[in-house]
């Protein structure tokens, strides 16, 4: 088990700081922060927080660092359907709905998904049951032959952007069961070598020279779309904190079109029965 001295110097090495810069951040001494990594000085509960605070440390792993240095953790981790949680999925909820008659969806740090609004419904139709089973992972879903994958035309753009995005999360935060997720679907040694890598990617042309779209094909139209993501300010929460809302936006005037059709109806009263 790693001291909390060792795990600190871990993320200051994340983070590529001295420990002069992170002595300044904190507003600490360098040889306090030297102290502390080599376990010749035993820091506070505070004194932890304040340093994996300048260091951007997740609450989850915050909580790792407090039990290493022998106090107790500090932030709860709840279901999102946790009572005390109700008002943060109420507010969920609500941006998903706002986003209809475009896609929307929350998922968590392990890109398993939480909620969806109405308007990703027509993507699941052609979906295999295997991967509707609980967790819904989105990684799975975007890239397995038997998920989307079949819709995007896109495919090796939307896989490039995936695996950036897991990478980039990976070395802020490691985990585990994140990293096995990348080795299954996104290890470029397991793929095609003629796929793209991210500058080729970067370097094509594409609708938007502003995003990247994720093009796909469905009901025989092709949808351009772009995404944003939304996360929790200053949770005090582990589950809040790694939440994340990813909305759907039509890159063009067709696609706004096909979505604003469906959206429209979806909403009508359905047809009288024939008798």
């Amino acid at each position: 088990m790693h001291t909390v001295g060792e795990l600190l110097r871990q993320w200051r090495h994340r983070r590529r700081l001295s420990q002069l810069d992170l002595a300044i951040a904190a507003d600490v001494s360098a040889r306090h922060v030297s102290l502390v990594e080599t376990g010749k000085s035993n820091p506070s509960a505070d004194m932890v927080l304040r340093l994996a605070d300048q260091l951007d440390v997740p609450l989850r792993d915050r909580n790792r660092l407090l039990l290493a240095a022998g106090f107790a953790p500090r932030y709860t981790e709840r279901p999102l359907d946790d009572g005390a949680l109700s008002a943060a999925r109420e507010a969920v909820e609500r941006v998903l709905r706002a986003h209809e008659p475009y896609p929307a969806l929350a998922f968590d740090r392990r890109w398993n998904i939480i909620m969806t609004n109405r308007a990703v419904e027509p993507f699941f139709a052609e979906v295999d049951p295997d991967l509707l089973r609980p967790p819904v992972n989105l990684v799975r879903l975007g890239l397995d032959p038997r998920g989307f994958a079949p819709l995007v035309v896109n495919l090796a753009d939307v896989r490039v952007v995936f695996r950036s995005r897991i990478r980039r999360q990976l070395a802020v935060s490691p985990d585990a069961e994140l990293a096995a997720l990348y080795a299954e679907m996104l290890d470029p040694d397991s793929e095609d070598a003629s796929e793209p890598d991210s500058e080729d990617v970067s370097n094509r042309s594409v609708e938007s020279d502003v995003v990247l779209p994720m093009i796909l094909r469905l009901d025989g139209r092709e949808l351009r779309l772009f995404s944003t993501i939304t996360t929790f300010g200053t949770p005090m929460d582990i589950t809040l904190e790694e939440v994340a809302i990813e909305s759907y936006y039509p890159a063009d005037e067709e696609s706004a079109a096909y979505f604003e059709e469906s959206g429209a109806a979806s909403k009508q009263p359905p047809p009288p029965a024939v008798r």
